[in-house]
């Protein structure tokens, strides 16, 4: 595959991160991969897995002369990323980010960075419940959505750039104005992951069930809930303080649906509980037929466990 960039800079390299680093890698889509992070023991890891070519501390070091600037922190991390790396951009640099909130990251970031850059804001949707620069893997972006959120008025070359950049990687590029983008990723990605590390932490609240108990019978339906549960605690934390508008907003849709739920328990609604089920198990039929899951049984899980 051609190669796209001279020189990227990837600012954290967990997951997302590290799978972009392999992805370059393994396509050649640059000459060069300088990675920063702030933990020399996470740093350190990434140079013995060789994910890059350079390894810095310092995030404003690692993006001088780099033509492409990849942030891949925890959401509330982002502005004090663009206030290091500010000083070091060059001219025409882009300049992007993987957060799963958008206009939170754009409130930090844009008034950092000078003019002179192409600020870019994206979102793979894309991921498992594992962290750090082992857990990344090439294939985790392959037919999966890459959201873009550049601002009015963005250079369309610098544009062009970045979507063949995730094209590169396997993605299906969109563009989305960031409310929106907000409001719809509170709905498929954050309301799921909150309902499910509360699931989990009731059912270690309870005092009638012991955790042997929990553990042993989970394969009926509390172990799906487990890995969402198991997502990386930081992102998680900033996620729900950098999008808690749209995140309240779809939980108290949530809240009222539960109600008519339970009412419909309450009072034997065997019809409405058909008629509920019957429309949520569609849904899943579509997004298997869309391409963002298979049919495999345990929830295709068995595909990502094969990366290792």
């Amino acid at each position: 595959m051609a190669k796209l960039f001279e020189k990227v800079a990837l600012i954290g390299i967990g997951l997302i991160g590290s799978s972009i680093a392999r992805e370059i890698r393994d396509k050649g889509l640059a000459a060069a991969v300088t990675i920063s992070t702030r933990s020399r023991e996470t740093l350190d890891r990434a140079e013995v897995l060789g994910l890059g070519d350079r390894y810095v501390l310092s995030a404003g070091e690692a993006v001088e002369d780099a033509d492409l600037v990849i942030v891949s922190v925890p959401v509330g991390a982002s502005g004090t990323v663009a206030q290091a790396i500010a000083p070091h951009l060059k001219a025409g640099a882009i300049v992007t980010d993987v957060g799963s909130t958008k206009g939170s990251v754009i409130a930090q970031m844009a008034p950092h960075l000078p003019a002179s850059v192409h600020f870019i804001p994206g979102h793979p949707i894309a991921g498992t419940e594992y962290s750090g620069p082992d857990s990344g893997f090439v294939g985790l972006f392959k037919s999966r959505w890459c959201i873009l959120t550049p601002p009015a008025g963005t250079d369309e070359t610098a544009k062009g750039q970045l979507r063949a950049f995730w094209e590169a990687l396997g993605s299906d590029v969109e563009e989305m104005d960031p409310e929106h983008h907000d409001k719809v990723l509170a709905i498929v990605s954050h309301l799921p992951h909150i309902i499910a590390y509360n699931i989990v932490g009731t059912a270690d609240d309870l005092e009638t069930v012991t955790e042997s108990e929990v553990i042993k019978y989970s394969a009926s339906g509390f172990r799906d809930f487990t890995r969402l549960a198991a997502s990386d605690p930081t992102m998680w934390r900033d996620v729900c303080l950098h999008n808690k508008d749209a995140i309240l907003e779809m939980l108290s849709r949530f809240s009222e649906d539960l109600a008519y739920l339970q009412r419909a328990i309450r009072w034997g609604d065997g019809d409405k509980l058909f008629d509920l089920f019957t429309r949520t198990r569609a849904i899943r039929r579509s997004i298997i037929q869309a391409g963002q899951d298979t049919d495999m049984v345990d929830f295709g899980r068995h595909a990502l466990d094969a990366k290792s």
